[in-house]
């Protein structure tokens, strides 16, 4: 079940537990949920055609149901959606930046105990910049 869980299962076995989940909870919330979270998952990988239609279809079902978890990021889509769009049109995404902020956290890690700030940020700017820089080492 840990594979459906993260969406790593084979697609018939996701319709599966998607049944399964339909016919155990009475109300039907889990069910509607799992639903509505697979239209963000799988946006990047749709055709742009599809990408733009989905999510208006999308933002509708997920205003109206009444699962906190599921209308937070309904507005969140409702006013990044041609950002969205964009991204999908022109295939980028965010690993990049994602990187540099982690080398970034850890440089700060690193740096715990300095007293200066400007320290800090030369170690940084030493860290993140383009060709890689090696300090003498001392000879012992």
């Amino acid at each position: 079940m840990d594979r459906l869980v993260r969406g790593r299962a084979p697609p018939e076995r996701r319709s599966t537990a998607l049944a399964t989940l339909a016919d155990a909870d009475p109300k039907g919330r889990l069910h509607r949920s799992w639903q509505l979270r697979e239209l963000p998952r799988t946006l990047p990988r749709q055709p742009i055609e599809r990408a733009e239609a989905e999510p208006k279809r999308w933002i509708g079902r997920a205003s109206r149901c009444r699962i906190p978890e599921i209308v937070e990021p309904c507005g969140k889509i409702r006013r990044r959606r041609d950002d969205i769009l964009t991204t999908i049109r022109l295939g980028c995404s965010n690993a990049r930046i994602e990187a540099f902020n982690n080398k970034i956290e850890v440089t700060v890690r690193m740096a715990y105990g300095f007293r200066n700030t400007d320290n800090l940020i030369a170690m940084i700017k030493l860290r993140c910049s383009g060709p890689p820089i090696h300090l003498p080492t001392p000879i012992l």
